[in-house]
């Protein structure tokens, strides 16, 4: 990763997205709990997620103390803006469903990578989520090319 912002600094980064069967927030350490159960029960499905790379989430899982760590490095770099990453959930509530990650490519940092995953339960949002976040990127974001495995 890359230690130069992903936006350039004038741009006013989205607290929000609404759409219809989940809604989108930074993720931070107030999901820690959620956010823990909702990946530990989906691992198989969130590696075979369309374009998922790498070897997170790990299959032996990890200790809330451990997770609340990658939060906490997830939410620094939202502040820094190296990064965004915002956790889906219920409309109505605060239950984690799903992550979107948005970071520079390890290869070309000026292209924006993002990846996504939703519970097992919930593998009916995938393509939702897919179509509502491009179009967001696409359309309020200045983001230059975007990668990001369709559905």
């Amino acid at each position: 990763m890359t230690d130069h912002p992903l936006v350039p600094a004038d741009f006013t980064v989205p607290r929000e997205l609404v759409a219809e069967g989940f809604r989108l927030e930074p993720l931070g350490e107030q999901h820690n709990t959620s956010d823990l159960l909702a990946w530990t029960a989906s691992i198989d499905h969130i590696h075979a997620t369309p374009g998922w790379t790498g070897t997170w989430p790990p299959g032996e899982g990890m200790s809330p103390e451990q997770n609340l760590a990658d939060l906490r490095r997830h939410a620094a770099d939202f502040e820094n803006r190296r990064g965004f990453t915002y956790t889906v959930l219920e409309p109505a509530a605060d239950e984690v469903i799903g992550c979107v990650y948005i970071y520079p490519d390890r290869e070309e940092p000026s292209v924006a990578k993002v990846s996504s995953w939703v519970r097992a339960d919930r593998a009916h949002l995938d393509a939702p989520l897919y179509r509502a976040v491009a179009g967001w990127l696409a359309e309020a974001w200045p983001l230059g090319e975007v990668r990001y495995t369709p559905r």
